[in-house]
């Protein structure tokens, strides 16, 4: 009786160390957390996320090796999507995209905390072997520009190219 007592006593203790560890990990790992007040953002960085305020990244990608093929098997690059409700700052050098996805088996709208700089005017998205939730680890150069985006991509060996436009949702 004292063993199993003992033993339902150490199961317990480890079930509730791993939901605290996992609840830490998940709120660290997806890095929400409170944005930064807008009033402490620079003319750029406000313009960028105003500009990034219910828009749809609406372009395409390429698989190096497979540039002549695409989802179908047929000539041509792979048509993406990823539509954005907002953007929120939330660390240095650290932006949340409240955005919406098809794309590498997940559907739907997630927060993705990723790195991105400002090289004078021009954000962009500085990843290396960052993970997306239920994607994996991506190394991305992506920057924006007036109503595009371009760079280049890395899942794995898995390298290509994506770009595009940046269109306004209708109201």
């Amino acid at each position: 009786m004292g063993l199993i007592r003992r033993t339902f006593g150490f199961m317990a203790i480890a079930v509730l160390l791993l939901l605290a560890f996992a609840g830490g990990w998940i709120v660290g790992f997806v890095r929400v957390g409170a944005a930064y007040d807008t009033a402490l953002l620079t003319d750029i960085e406000r313009q960028f996320t105003e500009r990034m305020r219910d828009v749809s990244l609406v372009g395409t990608f390429t698989v190096f090796g497979r540039e002549t093929r695409n989802a179908e098997g047929r000539g041509g690059p792979r048509i993406d999507r990823y539509d954005i409700s907002s953007i929120e700052k939330v660390g240095e050098n650290l932006w949340r995209f409240n955005a919406g996805m098809e794309c590498c088996g997940v559907k739907g709208r997630i927060p993705i905390v990723i790195p991105m700089r400002f090289v004078g005017d021009t954000p962009m998205i500085m990843m290396t072997d960052t993970e997306i939730p239920g994607v994996g680890a991506f190394t991305v150069r992506l920057f924006f520009y007036g109503d595009t985006y371009s760079g280049t991509w890395q899942h794995g060996k898995v390298i290509g190219q994506m770009s595009g436009r940046i269109e306004k949702k209708a109201s």
